[in-house]
Formats: C-alpha cells, sequence, structure tokens
C-alpha cells in the first residue's frame, strides 16, 4: 500500500448491524492513514444510517436495479483504480456487484467463509479464525494493509437535530427506560408478544418506563400491537415514528434495549445503551452486543440440542438455527433474569 495517500473501497451493502460493524474498521483506518481516501458502497438503508460519516464517499447500490445499477455504480467511481477493495460481503450479488469495482487489490473472506463464487472475485484473502464475532472478522480486513483494529470506536454521524426529536418524545422524570424493538428482519429469530407484554409489565411494576420503538413493516407494526395489548401498564408507542438517522439517538436515551438478533441491537451498543439481548437461533458470541452480554438470554446451546441434535460447540461458528418454535426456548423468566441481572449491576 501507498504510504502518503492510498485509497480504499469498502463494499458491504447490508444489513444494519453488519454495516454498524464496519464503522470501527473505518475509524481504524483513518486513525492510522489518516491521508486515506474512503470510498463505501452500501445499500440504501445502511446509507440513510451512516450518510455524513466523516472522511467516507458513499456510493448506494439499490439490489432492485440489478446488473444495470451495477454499471451505473461503476459510473460513479473515480476512474482510477483503486489500492485495494475490501470485500466484506459473500453473497453472489455482492460479489458480482464487486467485479464493476477497479481494484488492484482484492481482499475478501477465508475460505471457510466464503460461498456463491466468492474466490473468484478476491485475490488475497483474511486469516481464518473462527470462534470471533462479526465486528472482529470485519475488524481484521485491515490486517492485509499492514494494520491492527486494537481499539472498537464509533460514530455514527447522528446529526443534533436527531438528538433534539428523541429528546422531546417523553419528559425525563427520573425514572429508567426500558425499550423494546420486538422485531428481526428475520422472521424466526422473533420472541413472542405475550412475552414481551409480560417482561414490560414487570419493569412498570417497579417504576420503569416502556417505550416501543421500531419500523414501519406491517409485522412490526402488528407484532407492537399485540404486545401493547396484552400489557397491563401503558407503555409509549413510537414504532414507525422515527427516522434511521432519528434511531440511534432514540436508543441512546434507553437504559436497556431488549431485541431479539437485530439491527437496533448493534446500533444501540454503539451507542452505548446495555442490551437485553434474546438468543435462541444465533449465538451471541458472534452476533450479540460487542460491548457487554451480561444481559443477554443465551439459550443457542438449548437450540442446537433440540433442533440439530449436538451441542453448540460442535457447529460450524456461524450456524443459524431458525426453526419455527426456536424461539419458545426463551420463557419470560429468562428475560426477568436478565433484567434483574441489569438492576442488580445499575442500581436506581
Amino acid at each position: 500500500m501507498p504510504a502518503s495517500s492510498p485509497s480504499l473501497c469498502l463494499l458491504r451493502l447490508s444489513a444494519l448491524g453488519d454495516v454498524t460493524h464496519v464503522v470501527p474498521l473505518v475509524r481504524t483506518l483513518q486513525q492510522a492513514r489518516p491521508g486515506t481516501t474512503l470510498h463505501w458502497v452500501i445499500d440504501k438503508a445502511g446509507h440513510k444510517l451512516l450518510e455524513g460519516l466523516p472522511g467516507v464517499t458513499f456510493h448506494v447500490y439499490d439490489k432492485k436495479t440489478g446488473v444495470a445499477g451495477m454499471r451505473a455504480l461503476r459510473e460513479q467511481l473515480p476512474a482510477a483504480r483503486f489500492d485495494a477493495l475490501l470485500q466484506m460481503q459473500v453473497a453472489f450479488r455482492a460479489n458480482l456487484l464487486s467485479a464493476f469495482i477497479p481494484a488492484r487489490r482484492r481482499i475478501g473472506y477465508d475460505r471457510s467463509r466464503s460461498k456463491d463464487l466468492h474466490g473468484l472475485f478476491i485475490n488475497e484473502r483474511i486469516a481464518d479464525r473462527p470462534g470471533i464475532h462479526v465486528l472482529d472478522a470485519i475488524g481484521s480486513f485491515c490486517e492485509p494493509l499492514g494494520l491492527k483494529q486494537t481499539e472498537v470506536s464509533w460514530d455514527l454521524a447522528t446529526p443534533p437535530e436527531a438528538y433534539e426529536w428523541a429528546r422531546a418524545q417523553w419528559d425525563e422524570d427520573g425514572r429508567p427506560v426500558l425499550m423494546i424493538s420486538p422485531c428481526s428482519s428475520h422472521q424466526r429469530r422473533n420472541w413472542y408478544a405475550e412475552r414481551y407484554a409480560a417482561l414490560a409489565d414487570h419493569a412498570a411494576t417497579l417504576g420503569w418506563r416502556v417505550v416501543l420503538c421500531g419500523g414501519r413493516s406491517e409485522l412490526e407494526r402488528s407484532t407492537s400491537d399485540a404486545i401493547l395489548a396484552a400489557m397491563k401498564h401503558p407503555a409509549l408507542d413510537l414504532v414507525g415514528k422515527d427516522t434511521l438517522k432519528q434511531l440511534p439517538a432514540l436508543l441512546a436515551r434507553a437504559h436497556l434495549l431488549v431485541t431479539p438478533d437485530s439491527g437496533p441491537m448493534h446500533i444501540a451498543n454503539a451507542v452505548g445503551t446495555k442490551v437485553l439481548g434474546l438468543h435462541a437461533a444465533s449465538n451471541p458470541a458472534r452476533s450479540g452486543p460487542y460491548s457487554d452480554r451480561r444481559y443477554c438470554v443465551d439459550r443457542y446451546d438449548d437450540a442446537a440440542r433440540r433442533y440439530l441434535h449436538k451441542p453448540a460447540s460442535a457447529l460450524k461458528w456461524g450456524t443459524k438455527i431458525e426453526f419455527d418454535e426456536v424461539m419458545s426456548l426463551i420463557s419470560v423468566d429468562d428475560a426477568v433474569a436478565a433484567f434483574e441481572r441489569y438492576r442488580s449491576d445499575h442500581p436506581q
């Protein structure tokens, strides 16, 4: 790599949690090589979250545009080849898209994580390190460049007006806030409305404010309506009322977020909010909140034994256990116990 001002292109399109994991890598690259020119090929949702990230030129690709959109993307990119492309996605669409990005070095995943012809589109690989968190795997993309990600820091470029909006949603009255973001983009990772309601009522009886948040999908609306209908105490319903730019500011106002493995889990972690993660379909050691998993419910090993008939330790790292009833392994008592662990560590 040129020592003075290398040019790099990052390719990571989705999902929101994963693009959040890329931000510490951006910080590492910028701190180690201040003159680096950084471009990032990203999807529309990721761009809405991270638009304005200092020192990064974004190029938005909409998967609905197919190959025509890939050609259009090529026209947006600098004419000169990048010194390196960091190809941080192995899905076939992303692999094909990478062929439209000119770069001398094309750095991708190790063979164990490659799929969909990933190896045909790269000429270097990161080290194979099973058993590490997704964020650390993404962070290792700087290693072929002679760097090491030793610190993890975020700045999601959330504007001041987003924090102003979040502050306007409820008045500070001294009560701690339990926020519930009930839905993942993978429906089989989602917990049940009546169980969310039972946890929320437990918190409310202890003087906590309960706030629901989420996107504008029909699933998120119907799930949140079912939670509200099952609750015995009132809750503030903010589902569908925020934008992706406002979401980090909203999550920052919570003391504890309850959510399955989802984008809001990782955004909350990035802004310093503790997370009560609900894990049965996925391994929290790989894809749970990066900074602190003390308040997560972990039924991943139980799921492995019930549905795959082997312990989690015998599974390939990253195996998803997305069966119809897998989240039923997480009981209300499990979630209440995790909530009480948080209360014990953070007396009000």
